[in-house]
């Protein structure tokens, strides 16, 4: 029998053709090299950005490069446990957290993994960690307040529900404590809370969740820690798990308050990773697109229209500064983003103002729209009020002689400063807040001795709650300073100044 090379050969061809691989070689890398919480992995043409590749040794790994012939990846776990030549395969969805009313009351990582040792997180739904920021139709316009409890910040820079409030200034001026604070004072406001600590100390952590715990917060916060220890790609990831878990809140209709603690560390960690994966380095080493690091991430923070479930993310992320300077890259960044910002100095802090704000740099761009109408009432001036003050004080460092009008400027901004200052962890009601604005604006105050300005006005508070409950109870109800009420606590106040005399 004769054998015809070219029937061989075709019958070859055809069986190629119709061979199925079982496995799919776009579907299948090896890792080239790695290090630094870095792999880059040959292969694997058809991944996606963001997608979750699965190593041995159960390690997974998130694409962030696109190269022609291989794939950039940071690393979730220990790149000791990998090495050259390994096997890399595609999962084929992109990273995911879980989410839901499980994960309140727990301490996880920025995978969503517990690790406060309260046992596993019950929960089967998950979401993606990055997603489009929702659209100008599917937004309202802030209109409700997101009460903080302290009075220098719902007075002067309100924030609303579905703000984003930049809170900035350099290392140890209590930046962490205005958002525990803020934390604190949703008890009972029905508002969900998430800290997302960002390249802080395991030890710091731990102290804030037993702070959270001792005054009953953990009930409705939610901690999301990649700390100082743990590698950089969970501290690019981190802010964004926490957003995404905030998300699911909101499309049920709740309000959520998230903090990211601080974004500094975070643009440094994601600098960390482009620098490794070979991306261009622009200012001050920073890669081209960290604006868009931060904006795509605070964008998702808004108020649903009443259609979309009327829900709301607060985003109050923290920035450190150096020498307090507002203008350096990453603060100016974020403040082009975000909706105001609270600026804190050292100077106040260091002269015991706290929270040590800077009332001129202050600013709410969402103001007067995300405030009680009480609060409106009597802060109207406030601001004006301490910006008066803080010209005449600089003014009077030169010369002895000063007229009656600029001492009686310089009294009452003193007083305006013991009025707003705050202990931490002491968040005030709203009725407390009116009350000793109310005071202040008033003059009541400006011819004590400023160590009894506090006495006194906590003093005169028991005093009228005790004598007049029903003025507080009103303000409380009707968030406003009715002529009636305010004409029965002009009253009260006088009585109180009259029975001291006595």
């Amino acid at each position: 029998m004769k054998i015809n090379a070219n029937e061989i050969s075709a019958l070859i061809k055809e069986q190629i053709k119709n061979y199925e691989t079982k496995i799919d070689s776009n579907d299948v890398g090896t890792v080239v090299s790695v290090g630094d919480g870095i792999a880059i992995v040959y292969g694997l043409k058809d991944a996606m950005l963001g997608e979750l590749l699965v190593f041995p040794s159960d390690v997974y790994g998130m694409v962030l490069n696109l190269e022609t012939d291989s794939v950039g990846v940071v690393l979730l776990g220990d790149d000791q446990l990998i090495k050259e030549g390994d096997t890399v395969k595609r999962s084929k969805t992109v990273m995911t957290v879980p989410v839901g009313d499980a994960l309140l009351g727990r301490v996880v990582n920025a995978l969503g993994q517990p690790i406060d040792g309260g046992g596993e997180i019950k929960t089967n739904k998950t979401r993606p960690i990055e997603r489009i920021a929702p659209g100008v139709i599917t937004r309202k316009s802030v209109d409700t307040p997101l009460e903080t409890g302290i009075t220098a910040i719902d007075a002067i820079t309100p924030i609303g529900r579905g703000q984003r409030e930049l809170i900035i200034g350099d290392r140890q001026t209590g930046k962490t404590a205005i958002a525990i604070d803020a934390i604190i004072n949703q008890k009972d406001k029905g508002v969900l809370c998430i800290y997302v600590a960002i390249g802080q100390k395991n030890s710091t952590v731990a102290q804030i969740v037993d702070r959270l715990r001792k005054h009953g917060a953990m009930e409705y916060t939610l901690v999301v820690a990649a700390t100082a220890s743990e590698p950089a790609p969970l501290l690019y990831v981190a802010p964004y798990a926490g957003v995404a878990m905030a998300e699911e809140w909101m499309e049920q209709g709740k309000d959520v308050l998230i903090i990211y603690d601080d974004l500094s560390k975070h643009a440094v960690s994601y600098r960390t990773l482009s620098l490794l994966l070979k991306r261009s380095p622009g200012r001050e080493a920073y890669p081209g697109d960290v604006f868009y690091l931060h904006s795509r991430l605070l964008e998702r923070a808004c108020k649903l229209a009443p259609e979309y479930g009327s829900g709301s993310i607060t985003a109050l992320p923290i920035v450190e500064t150096q020498a307090g300077d507002i203008s350096a890259y990453i603060p100016t960044n974020v403040i082009s983003i975000t909706d105001g910002q609270i600026f804190l100095t050292t100077d106040a802090f260091n002269a015991g103002q706290r929270p040590a704000i800077d009332s001129g740099l202050s600013v709410s761009r969402v103001g007067g729209a995300a405030q009680y109408k009480a609060t409106k009432q009597v802060a109207k001036s406030l601001k004006i009020d301490l910006a008066s003050f803080m010209e005449m004080k600089s003014f009077s460092q030169f010369g002895s002689d000063l007229d009656a009008s600029t001492v009686n400027i310089l009294k009452h901004g003193e007083v305006l400063l013991q009025v707003l200052r705050q202990e931490q962890y002491a968040p005030r009601s709203l009725a407390k807040q009116v009350f000793e604005l109310y005071m202040a604006k008033n003059k009541y105050l400006d011819n004590l001795e400023l160590s009894n300005v506090r006495k006194v006005l906590n003093d005169c508070y028991k005093y009228v709650n005790n004598s007049n409950p029903n003025i507080f109870e009103d303000i409380m109800d009707k968030k406003e300073l009715t002529a009636d009420n305010e004409t029965a606590l002009v009253d009260a106040i006088k009585e109180f100044f009259a029975h001291n005399e006595e």
